[in-house]
Formats: C-alpha cells, sequence, structure tokens
C-alpha cells in the first residue's frame, strides 16, 4: 500500500488522549491526522472534562477537518425532536473511510477507536482502511520506541477521571 496514512480518531480515543494529556501521541507516527466533522462536534457541543481542551487542540494544531453527509444532516434536523444522535461519529467515519478508498490514488485510513461495538465485524470498513484500537495504537507506539509506557497514559487517563463504556455479557 503506498497511499497516504491518515489518522482518523473517534471520540473515545481523543477523550482518553485529553484526559492523559497526551494528544500529540496521534502524530508520532508521522501521519496526517484529520478530525471528522461530526467527531469534533462529539467532542466539544456539551460542557465535560475535556470539551475545551479538545476545541482548543484541534484549533491550535490546524488540523483538517473532513466534512461529511452525515454532519450535515445531522444540522438539518438537530431541532427534530426524534433526531438521532446515537453512533453519528462513527458512521461519519465510515464515510470519510468510503470516499478515501474512492480516491485516485486511494488514502489509507487509520480508524482509532475504543469502542467495543465497534470492534465487531459488522462495522465495516474498506480494503485501504484499518481500524485499530486506542491500546493497540499506545502498545504500537511503545514498540516503535516512541512512546515509554503505554500502559502509563490509560493509567494518566484513569487517573484524571476518564472511564470508560463496560462490556455487557449475556446472562
Amino acid at each position: 500500500m503506498s497511499s497516504k496514512l491518515v489518522l482518523l480518531p473517534d471520540a473515545g480515543p481523543l477523550i482518553t488522549l485529553a484526559y492523559a494529556d497526551a494528544l500529540d501521541l496521534l502524530f508520532k507516527p508521522r501521519w496526517s491526522v484529520m478530525l471528522v466533522d461530526m467527531v469534533l462536534h462529539e467532542v466539544t457541543r456539551n460542557q465535560t472534562p475535556t470539551s475545551k481542551k479538545l476545541a482548543k487542540w484541534a484549533k491550535s494544531k490546524k488540523l483538517p477537518l473532513v466534512a461529511t453527509r452525515t454532519f450535515q444532516h445531522y444540522q438539518q434536523v438537530q431541532g427534530e425532536k426524534a433526531a438521532r444522535k446515537a453512533n453519528l461519529g462513527e458512521l461519519a467515519i465510515q464515510e470519510a473511510m468510503n470516499a478515501f478508498a474512492i480516491e485516485q490514488p486511494p488514502k489509507t485510513g487509520v480508524f482509532l477507536f475504543e469502542d467495543h461495538k465497534i470492534a465487531r465485524a459488522s462495522f465495516l470498513v474498506p480494503d485501504n482502511c484499518r481500524k485499530v484500537s486506542t491500546r493497540a495504537f499506545l502498545i504500537f507506539l511503545e514498540q516503535k520506541g516512541w512512546l515509554e509506557s503505554a500502559a502509563e497514559v490509560e493509567r494518566r487517563a484513569l487517573l484524571a477521571g476518564r472511564t470508560f463504556s463496560s462490556l455487557r455479557f449475556p446472562p
């Protein structure tokens, strides 16, 4: 694959890295980092412990924003009572990766995720794209020598107040 590598982080990894004061780790592999419009909106629309930090970071790094129909539609129906809000960031990332697949030459999208639901096979990505968990990404950085300890980043996020969604096992 000789196409350009683009890292597309979902909301979960952005929040975790913000809690750990480690957002700049996204640049360690020297891949392009882009934010999908819906994901940026998800992490900044409400007042949270990391929303201002994420907005400031995205602005200061002048990260390119990937515009999606998903976000455009969300903005159009925002005031409607039944407007869908769940999983729109993930849908927008899928949309962006599908667009990468038809570009010439195609870009390789690396989708950084944290939600266990995305790990399922039903979350499809084109052949030119990859989905990588936050933990796997941090371990990759550690193995390359770009990070002293992946576990330490996770620990800092937890100590700063990061909570993760829990897996629900069948009875």
